[in-house]
C-alpha cells in the first residue's frame, strides 16, 4: 500500500510559480507510475501529468505542456509538479495519484489509479 501526501499548494498572483510535492510512504514507491490530477469546484477531476516509474517518460495535458513539468525522486519517495506560468484557470485543488500499471494510455484516467493524496489546494489570482 501507498500512503500519498500532497504538499506546496497556495495563493499566487497570475505568471507566478508554485512546487507541489507528493510525498509517498513504503518502500515501493519506485514501482509506480505517477500522476497529478486537479478538480475545479463544479468540474470533474482531470488529468494534468503523469511520469514512469523511472522517469524517464512524461505525459501533459494540452492546457498545461509548456508550463508545467512533473518529475520524482525515487530515491526520496517524492513526486514533484513545477508550475510556472500560472493563470486564474489554473485554480483547483492539486492531487497526485500511484498507478499500478506501466501502460501509457491508463496514465490520463483517473479510474485507473490506485492511491490518491488528500490534494492540496492551488488559487491564482488576476
Amino acid at each position: 500500500q501507498v500512503q500519498l501526501v500532497e504538499s506546496g499548494g497556495g495563493l499566487v498572483q497570475a505568471g507566478g510559480s508554485l512546487r507541489l510535492s507528493c510525498a509517498a510512504s513504503g518502500r515501493t514507491f519506485s514501482s509506480y507510475a505517477m500522476g497529478w490530477f486537479r478538480q475545479a469546484p463544479g468540474k470533474e477531476r482531470g488529468f494534468v501529468a503523469a511520469i514512469s516509474w523511472s522517469g524517464g517518460s512524461t505525459y501533459y495535458a494540452d492546457s498545461v505542456k509548456g508550463r508545467f513539468t512533473i518529475s520524482r525522486d525515487n530515491a526520496k519517495n517524492t513526486l514533484y509538479l513545477q508550475l510556472n506560468t500560472l493563470r486564474p484557470e489554473d485554480t483547483a485543488i492539486y492531487y497526485c495519484a500511484a498507478l499500478n500499471s506501466g501502460l501509457t494510455w491508463f496514465f490520463a484516467r483517473p479510474d485507473k489509479y490506485d492511491y490518491w493524496g488528500q490534494g492540496t489546494q492551488v488559487t491564482v489570482s488576476s
